[in-house]
């Protein structure tokens, strides 16, 4: 498999479809693959193991694995109210609104301000107080819609306010510290750390969603993530947690943990683990139009075409065409980075998920 796919990668680079690529596959908790190829910048050095990547929505599942954490250490519920302990959120009708529906994406708040700035999006404060204002694009908890940027600050909040720590204090005490990967998995990247980020290169241009349609209402124009977007300090500086910046070797390992593999970190039970992959909710997504399945704050999308058990298969995608996923009835964890900015463009992960799929993991 390492060859497999240290040859795929190298030929991906070599075509011109990649700048640099890095990828990480553990099986049952022991490194198979720890491959890179191609290069940082396009002038600049090499990709080795440690390079961090801007990753998108990658993020959202390391998000959402450290709300399952938060859970099973008990300082939150999935049925806790996000008004109890955010009491501004409950505003139009939505005092209902439970961390499980955050996890769901069926909250109906995935909407932000037509005027909204990247540097509002930097601000924390700010990012809530319109959150909690929103008024709801259908009820609460009946229909799921992708809160493409709402869904970080939703949970964020939601877990600062039930524990008093901001969520780069929490990933660091709950999730990243314990696994020894506090310098790989970042929702803000500490200013030291910043040489270490791959830049990202603009491909094809993402066409913006028609003016006025659910997706351009949930994520204008002005804050639709590319190259130049994931390059900026304030927003690899700053907490938005529907985005994240990590390296493959340490998001997969985050992923071998959650599936029991790393000796001497129990970040969840065998029993939350099962639910959190389970497919949770169904329906069309009010906000791209087409059907979609939730388990508990992941997909549960396997890429590279060979279908598992229902409910073993469980990660996140992100648009810039990384990923990171893990198998509970293979045991294999995965990750695929890359930093050529083309959204959609999932050749990479595809690639690499056949291969994991053939390599029998």
């Amino acid at each position: 498999m390492r060859e497999r796919i240290q040859r795929a990668i190298d030929d991906l680079v070599a075509s011109g479809d990649e700048t640099g690529l890095q990828v990480a596959v553990l099986s049952g908790g022991t490194a198979t693959v720890d491959a890179v190829a191609g290069r940082a910048a396009p002038d600049g050095p090499p990709v080795t193991p440690g390079t961090l990547f801007y990753a998108a929505s990658t993020g959202k599942g390391v998000a959402a694995t450290l709300a399952h954490v938060a859970v099973e250490r008990g300082l939150i519920g999935y049925g806790t109210r996000v008004a109890e302990v955010w009491p501004e959120f409950g505003a139009h009708s939505k005092g209902g609104v439970t961390l499980r529906d955050v996890l769901l994406h069926t909250v109906g708040v995935p909407g932000l301000p037509a005027d909204i700035t990247i540097a509002d999006m930097c601000d924390w404060d700010r990012m809530c107080a319109l959150v909690a204002a929103a008024e709801p694009w259908w009820p609460p908890g009946t229909r799921t819609g992708y809160h493409a940027q709402t869904f970080g600050y939703l949970l964020g909040e939601t877990l600062r306010r039930a524990t008093g720590r901001r969520l780069s204090t929490l990933l660091r005490e709950l999730v990243t510290g314990p696994l020894s990967i506090e310098d790989e998995v970042h929702f803000s990247v500490p200013d030291d750390l910043l040489p270490r980020v791959a830049t990202q290169v603009a491909g094809p241009a993402l066409e913006p969603p028609p003016p006025g349609s659910p997706a351009a209402r949930a994520t204008p124009a002005a804050v639709l993530p590319d190259a130049a977007y994931a390059n900026r300090r304030d927003v690899l500086t700053a907490d938005i947690p529907s985005g994240g910046t990590m390296s493959a070797r340490g998001v997969a390992r985050m992923y071998a943990a959650l599936l029991g593999h790393v000796p001497g970190v129990r970040l969840v039970s065998p029993e939350r683990l099962a639910l959190m992959a389970a497919p949770a909710f169904s329906g069309v997504d009010q906000v791209m139009g087409f059907p979609t399945t939730w388990a508990y704050g992941y997909s549960p999308y396997r890429p590279g075409g060979v279908a598992g058990r229902e409910g073993s298969t469980f990660g996140m995608i992100g648009m810039n065409g990384s990923a990171a996923w893990a198998d509970i009835d293979t045991g294999v964890a995965v990750a695929v980075m890359r930093n050529r900015f083309a959204a959609g463009d999932l050749t990479a992960v595809e690639a690499v998920g056949r291969i994991v799929a053939e390599g029998g993991g």
